[in-house]
């Protein structure tokens, strides 16, 4: 196989360079924990929320930063509890004041990333800052790739686990809350997974494109199929497909590896507007259609 794809120049990178291989690695385990997550967080209309919470990482980031340098474990452990920390406080703040959900959410987010951003300008340099906002999906080392394959398998079995769950919370919360005693659990998990999802990106795209690979895969599937199952299966089969011709242009054109990859999903997301069945170019042709007896 390997032969084969040496053979190809478009693939051959995949081959010469290792850290080409990581790079698709943790690209695959991001489509198959992260975007899933993705899909849920779109049903349940809180995309810009996610964008928010990836935000809210930084502080948490910073300040393992500041202790440890460009330490994974450090980073790690510093962006799950400042991410877990304003889920929290945010879901607190909605559901005992009148403030709702979102505002709770945007306040957070634009508190933790200034102060992300400050932590790190106090010490660190221009490319640092550079390096937590944008990542390296490059520079994957085995122990990134070991974290962002223990949180896709997680992601993967409680999804699996918890999929009726999910679907009616993010459908249907008061539904879930009148049948069943388990929507706090869906709900606060749902956030826990988030927020790993969050951090395994992180460190491969930065915080500002983290939520890129849960939105853009999942908003392009939308347009092509209705049921849950197989909206899940295109979604991360579009982010892997996106990811791998991002990473091949990131390569071959000698652009920045992260930026193209969202692009290239961004990319994706536009041609199913187009073509897809459900987007508004296909419904506008749908509604001309007549039959006659």
């Amino acid at each position: 196989m390997s032969d084969f794809l040496s053979s190809l120049p478009l693939f051959s990178p995949f081959v010469e360079f290792a850290f080409m291989r990581r790079a698709l690695a943790g690209c695959l385990a991001l489509s198959l924990g992260a975007t899933p997550i993705g899909v849920f967080l779109m049903l349940r209309r809180m995309s810009l929320a996610g964008d928010a919470m990836s935000h809210a990482i930084l502080p948490g980031a910073a300040i393992g930063y500041l202790i440890a340098g460009l330490s994974l474990p450090a980073m790690t452990i510093g962006g799950l509890v400042a991410g877990l920390a304003v889920a929290l406080l945010a879901g607190g703040v909605a559901r005992n004041t009148v403030i709702k959900e979102d505002t709770s959410l945007a306040t957070f987010y634009l508190l933790s990333l200034s102060a992300g951003v400050l932590i790190i300008s106090l010490r660190g340099s221009s490319v640092d800052l550079l390096h937590v906002l944008f990542g390296s999906v490059l520079a994957l080392d085995d122990p990134a790739l070991l974290l962002l394959g223990a949180f896709a398998s997680l992601s993967i079995v409680a999804l699996a686990l918890g999929l009726r769950l999910f679907v009616l919370e993010a459908c249907d919360p008061s539904f879930l809350a009148r049948i069943s005693r388990l929507s706090p659990l869906a709900h606060y998990g749902f956030m826990v997974l988030l927020v790993l999802n969050l951090v395994a990106g992180f460190h491969a795209l930065g915080t500002l494109m983290a939520v890129g690979i849960m939105i853009l895969p999942a908003a392009a599937a939308r347009l092509w199929v209705c049921n849950v199952a197989p909206l899940l299966l295109l979604a991360s089969a579009t982010a892997f497909a996106g990811s791998l011709a991002g990473l091949l242009l990131s390569y071959h054109i000698n652009l920045p590896a992260g930026p193209a990859i969202v692009l290239t999903l961004g990319a994706i997301y536009l041609l199913s507007l187009a073509l897809g069945p459900l987007g508004p170019l296909a419904s506008r042709w749908r509604s001309g259609w007549h039959f006659e007896r």
